[in-house]
């Protein structure tokens, strides 16, 4: 068995007070218990560490060394913990954020010269991809996921919603009309995705449910390739809020069927190991991205 560093310091703390009863004293345990403490310590590493009278009590040479290398252990574990106190006052340190391409673009990289500014030791590395990655392989702290989780091997915490809208180009609305019912999707031109075949299934109620399955007329695997399809006019797209609050409320897209809208609020969450301590670094990024998405979960469907 090995010695634990409670062990360690009450055997310095003996050592410096210069009894049992005055360690106990210092350490607010009985003086048994620390003679009990002192023979388990003795017992952990084979050999006799102080020789005790009922007068006085005198290191040995095994003691002396002892004493010695516990002191600058112990020394040693104060720094430690003022150093990792003192980053956590002030974080720092590298933090690998990864998340598809639209949330990057959108609910990311706006924010990051405001993130800069207040925690400046930080260095961020931000890497994009449309599929699910592995966490390890990619060396990657934490991960942006939207949708609902089926990885029961990581750790979620929950930053928000946004809600699904279907958008279409002024420019396309013009040259095809408006869809005003939810059949009338059937006579246009849809743009869907190829790798999430959910997302094909539009939060819309008709006479059958709240969900309308769609043949895409163009499919893309990245929600910001649909982005800018249905930006080009290509078609009509459902697409989050958080990737087009700022072209709808530019007048680049429209929200259209907003009354027929079921309300669903695709999940945004972050990911890691569950065995993963979260750093001070990773918890101020996360708590920073959830405020700014709080807008979203509140969002309402006219843009």
């Amino acid at each position: 068995m090995k010695a634990r560093s409670d062990e360690l310091q009450i055997f310095v703390c003996v050592i410096e007070c210069g009894s049992i009863s005055a360690a106990a004293e210092q350490v607010g345990q009985t003086p048994s218990a620390v003679s009990r403490t002192l023979s388990r310590l003795e017992a952990k590493l084979d050999t006799t560490l102080i020789n005790r009278t009922t007068r006085r009590m005198d290191l040995t040479e095994e003691g002396k060394y002892f004493f010695e290398q516990a002191k600058l252990i112990l020394d040693q574990m104060d720094q430690l913990e003022e150093r990792l106190s003192s980053r956590q006052q002030n974080p720092s340190g590298r933090l690998r954020i990864n998340a598809a391409s639209p949330f990057m673009l959108h609910a990311v990289v706006p924010y990051i010269d405001e993130f800069r500014r207040l925690y400046p030791d930080i260095q961020l590395e931000l890497n994009s991809n449309d599929l699910i990655i592995d966490l390890l392989e990619q060396s990657t702290d934490v991960a942006i996921r939207i949708g609902t989780l089926a990885d029961s091997t990581l750790h979620a915490r929950s930053l928000g919603c946004s809600p699904l809208l279907i958008v279409a180009s002024p420019a396309y609305l013009q040259q095809h009309g408006e869809p005003l019912q939810v059949a009338d999707l059937s006579a246009h031109t849809l743009l869907g995705f190829t790798q999430n075949e959910g997302l094909n299934q539009w939060p819309l109620r008709h006479v059958h449910g709240d969900r309308w399955s769609i043949t895409p007329a163009i499919s893309a695997s990245s929600g910001e390739t649909v982005r800018h399809l249905a930006l080009e006019g290509q078609g009509i797209a459902c697409l989050s809020h958080f990737m087009t609050i700022d072209d709808i409320r530019a007048g680049r897209l429209k929200v259209l069927l907003a009354q027929f809208n079921s309300g669903y609020r695709q999940p945004i969450n972050a990911v890691y190991y569950r065995n993963s301590q979260l750093a001070l670094r990773i918890q101020c990024f996360l708590d920073f991205i959830q405020s700014k998405l709080a807008a979203y979960a509140s969002a309402d469907f006219k843009g």
